[in-house]
């Protein structure tokens, strides 16, 4: 991954985070500062401090030089775009790019759980209430919007509100990224039942893709209805593994950058990891044993 940032970046100089014409060069490489959130999040550090106490005793044959934590967050948040691009460079390198199925669903991002965080954050306003019908319970903060393969590879997604409409979400990420759905005719998306709606169903049809959920009550049963068993596990899963192994609720974040070049890390993990297998011929694509320890 260190190899495929740091390529890219001699290819297109302005992936990097923009810097004054006159100055001293940082003395760690942007690949090298996107590798070090990498490690992090593989590894399961919450905390910046004790991940930067861990790499200065452990990791100074890899990292010649080592950033505090202040300078380390603020050239992280600099580096959302760069980290954001590498997500799709390595997606897109992979054979799973191309299936021709997507599953689609979000997750909470909680964010705090007094009532003095939620009027005193600076996250009040963009993080909201909002209730998880999964877990059945209410939370503070935001939701992750996912659409991926089955084998768990992100193909887009979008850090909203709690409140925020799905639906609308997943609009919003075709109409952001057109060449999504145009590249892919005869696209099948399978979502849980909050996928609904005549002028949605409509939509996606307009734009050539097929959306497959279970019945809602009333509803006759709809195509495809013996898949959602077995494939809303699959999407749970999905969720899982950045919950329970990349730490996605664990996050740290307290400002709007911050939330965000927090939850990013852990996206191009999953997708290093599965771009890794891939070109390994690992027989599970999604599997983080091999760089979690």
């Amino acid at each position: 991954m260190y190899c495929k940032i740091d390529d890219a970046v001699k290819a297109s100089p302005r992936l990097a985070p923009w810097r004054p014409a006159v100055g001293i060069p940082p003395t760690l490489s942007d690949a090298e500062l996107v590798t070090l959130a990498v490690m992090q999040a593989l590894l399961g550090y919450t905390s910046e401090r004790r991940w930067l106490r861990f790499a200065h005793a452990d990791l100074r044959h890899l990292f010649p030089y080592l950033p505090l934590q202040s300078g380390y967050n603020k050239r992280l948040r600099a580096a959302s775009g760069l980290v954001k691009h590498m997500i799709r460079m390595l997606a897109v390198d992979t054979a799973f790019w191309t299936d021709e199925v997507w599953v689609v669903d979000s997750t909470p991002v909680e964010c705090g759980r007094s009532r003095e965080t939620a009027k005193r954050s600076d996250l009040a306003g963009w993080a909201e209430y909002g209730y998880c019908a999964s877990h059945s319970r209410y939370f503070w903060g935001l939701r992750l919007h996912l659409l991926c393969t089955l084998s768990g590879l992100p193909i887009a997604f979008a850090l909203t509100g709690a409140k925020a409409d799905e639906r609308q979400i997943l609009l919003g990420m075709f109409e952001t990224e057109p060449e999504l759905v145009t590249s892919r005719p005869h696209q099948t998306i399978i979502g849980d039942k909050h996928y609904f709606g005549r002028d949605f169903e409509q939509a996606l049809t307009d734009s050539d893709l097929e959306l497959l959920r279970p019945a809602r009550k009333g509803e006759a049963e709809r195509r495809g209805a013996h898949l959602f068993k077995p494939l809303r596990q699959v999407i749970e899963s999905i969720n899982q593994t950045f919950k329970g192994q990349l730490d996605l609720e664990r996050h740290g974040g307290r400002t709007i950058d911050g939330v965000i070049i927090r939850v990013l890390p852990r996206i191009l993990a999953l997708t290093v990891a599965i771009w890794h297998n891939d070109k390994t011929g690992q027989p599970v694509a999604r599997s983080l044993i091999a760089y979690d320890h």
